[in-house]
């Protein structure tokens, strides 16, 4: 895991995985116990951890997307598009950016 900080697509991977796993957490988890069993504590946590990781790994996308001259239409738009789908950035990253 290590080896993935050194280059700018091995910290977009490692924040595709924390932003996946954030967006799980909040959706299966802090939402769930918020509204069946009253307890908003874990959404009051989760909900900012996760808006950050998702706004770093779209600016860390957009950035890595300028400097590697992603064609947008092959690559970027299904990057972004990932954060966006529970499962969607461990689907990418499988199937994108380990290649990359």
């Amino acid at each position: 895991m290590i080896h993935l900080l050194k280059t700018k697509i091995g910290r977009l991977r490692i924040l595709a995985i924390l932003e996946g796993i954030s967006l799980l957490t909040l959706v299966f988890l802090a939402v769930p116990l918020k509204y069946w069993l009253g307890n908003p504590a874990l959404v009051k946590i989760m909900g900012p951890v996760h808006g950050t990781l998702f706004l770093l790994f779209l600016f860390n996308t957009l950035s890595v997307g300028i400097e590697q001259q992603w064609k947008f239409r092959e690559i970027t738009w299904k990057v972004i598009l990932a954060c966006f789908i529970p499962f969607g950035t461990f689907y990418i990253d499988n199937k994108i950016l380990r290649r990359l």
